[in-house]
């Protein structure tokens, strides 16, 4: 989900390609080897987003506790459960976003966390130490908060006599763009968003909106470059697209870099869809003694610190955000205003037969 700050400009596989996959224990989906299963000593598999993580945690980790960290990677929620819809292939610790923390949680996906092996659950902001989603906290702890909105490229923006493209409309619904747009692949994001764009809350999207927003996309495809699924700061930064449907971590990271004078976002005037990334434990973990030892160490305030500094997204560890800068506490890419974060809301989760609609919905509009 994330390229740190110190590699932007680059691919997002660049991190691999810096530190090297086996030297950090990542893997890309398939199989869990042998020694991943901990043929080699203890051993925790993270399942994560892509560069999701501090550059040295994994190994900070492995000196603090003795266990090593094999980190496999996806691109999108439905990816993750996918994966693990048939069993657990090996994974101790995933991290899910809200609505699928429901979702898997109901499909019994999830097992229950010891809070009492979490200690460092008291630096989370009070605010995040409950959530509507997961009442008690009872199969996650969050990782990251976020807002989806739209990362832009500023000189291209005002070619077309526009200052900020401050509405959902210049990517669902509008020809100004043409064939310089790449949107999220994930289907509820997706289509939560149409609904916010049309007036609607993103959540209970009545059926005859469903056709609307169905439609409305399938008319946009034609001038849309791409739907993408982690790369779309990528896609921004080397001139294939002008305007993106992203992440506002992922373009503050673009920003830190060299693009600060050349790339911006904005989150549109109707709201937003906000997002937390939880660390969960699948059911079927083999290690879960170790699991519940790494996401306390992932809420340390020092090695959380350090992960927020290289993926710039807002975190809900309070004991961590007190150790950032000002440049960060008050970055209004990382931290939206009030205002619009009143007209933002978080998905809910409304069954398997809505999210296997919505996923259908969106094979309709890729294969049009």
């Amino acid at each position: 989900m994330a390229k740190g700050k110190y590699l932007t400009g680059a691919s997002r596989r660049s991190l691999l390609q810096q530190f090297g996959a086996a030297a950090i224990g990542i893997s890309f989906g398939g199989a869990l080897t042998a020694c991943a299963r901990g043929g080699g000593g203890p051993t925790v598999n993270f399942y994560n987003w892509d560069t999701y993580i501090g550059p040295t945690t994994l190994d900070d980790f492995r000196e603090a506790s003795g266990t090593s960290v094999n980190m496999s990677l996806f691109a999108t929620n439905d990816e993750l459960f996918a994966r693990l819809r048939a069993g657990n292939p090996g994974f101790d610790v995933i991290v899910p976003s809200n609505e699928f923390v429901t979702r898997m949680s109901q499909a019994q996906m999830l097992q229950e966390l010891d809070h009492a092996k979490i200690p460092n659950i008291a630096n989370l902001l009070p605010e995040f130490r409950d959530a509507s989603f997961d009442p008690g906290r009872k199969y996650s702890m969050p990782y990251t908060w976020l807002v989806l909105g739209i990362g832009y490229n500023k000189e291209a923006v005002r070619a077309k006599g526009l200052t900020v493209p401050d509405s959902w409309k210049y990517l669902f619904d509008d020809a100004t763009f043409n064939q310089k747009i790449a949107l999220l692949s994930e289907s509820a994001d997706l289509i939560r968003l149409s609904a916010k764009y049309l007036g609607h809350s993103v959540n209970n999207i009545p059926q005859e909106m469903l056709t609307q927003i169905e439609q409305m996309l399938i008319r946009q495809k034609p001038r849309v470059k791409q739907f993408h699924s982690d790369n779309g700061q990528d896609l921004l930064a080397s001139g294939e697209v002008d305007i993106v449907l992203e992440y506002n971590g992922d373009i503050a990271q673009l920003m830190a870099g060299d693009g600060g004078d050349k790339f911006d976002f904005v989150v549109p005037k109707e709201g937003t869809l906000i997002n937390s990334d939880c660390l969960c434990i699948p059911t079927g973990a083999p290690n879960v003694d170790g699991a519940h030892a790494f996401i306390n160490y992932l809420l340390d305030a020092e090695a959380g610190k350090k992960i927020t500094e290289e993926i710039l997204y807002p975190t809900p560890n309070g004991a961590a955000r007190d150790l950032m800068p000002d440049t960060y506490k008050n970055n209004p890419v990382i931290f939206p205003s009030a205002e619009l974060m009143a007209k933002s809301e978080y998905g809910a989760f409304e069954g398997d037969e809505k999210a296997r609609e919505y996923e259908e919905i969106f094979t309709r509009i890729s294969a049009a």
